[in-house]
């Protein structure tokens, strides 16, 4: 029983991990979303700003994940993509909510996943998804196997 207890909660370290990572990146993204929006779109103009904003928020999300990926223990191809996936959820979830509280309508939010409308949040989120991986594997820490 002791020996099961133990192999569960070894399974569960990586993403109980992952949150903690998540909410660091979460955090760091909402500061630098604040700045931009104190300090750059008046310069830009509010969709530069946020276009400039992806590969700046890639860059904070790539600097917490290579810094915190040993920390996080996961290894497998297939964990590391699943973290990815988690952290995607978690990120659209969050992003929906702070942008309808604060009052953003639907075709504001949404546009920032449109490419037409000159969003690239999608080109984000599909870095987001793959920086755990890439990351472990530029470390060296990914074992390539899917289990």
């Amino acid at each position: 029983m002791v020996a099961e207890s133990r192999k569960l909660e070894d399974r569960l370290r990586p993403w109980r991990r992952a949150l903690w990572v998540w909410m660091l990146i979460v955090l760091a993204e909402t500061v630098h979303g604040a700045l931009r929006e104190l300090f750059i779109a008046p310069v830009m103009g509010d969709l530069r700003a946020r276009q400039w904003g992806v590969p700046v928020g890639c860059a904070l999300i790539f600097a917490i994940t290579w810094l915190s990926a040993r920390w996080l223990g996961a290894r497998s191809r297939g964990l590391l993509l699943g973290i990815g996936l988690l952290w995607v959820a978690l990120t659209l979830t969050f992003e929906f909510t702070v942008g309808r509280a604060l009052g953003y309508g639907w075709p504001r939010i949404l546009s920032d996943y449109d490419p037409g409308r000159g969003g690239f949040m999608v080109l984000g989120m599909a870095f987001l998804w793959a920086a755990p991986l890439v990351a472990a594997r530029l470390r060296g820490l990914e074992s390539g196997a899917n289990a």
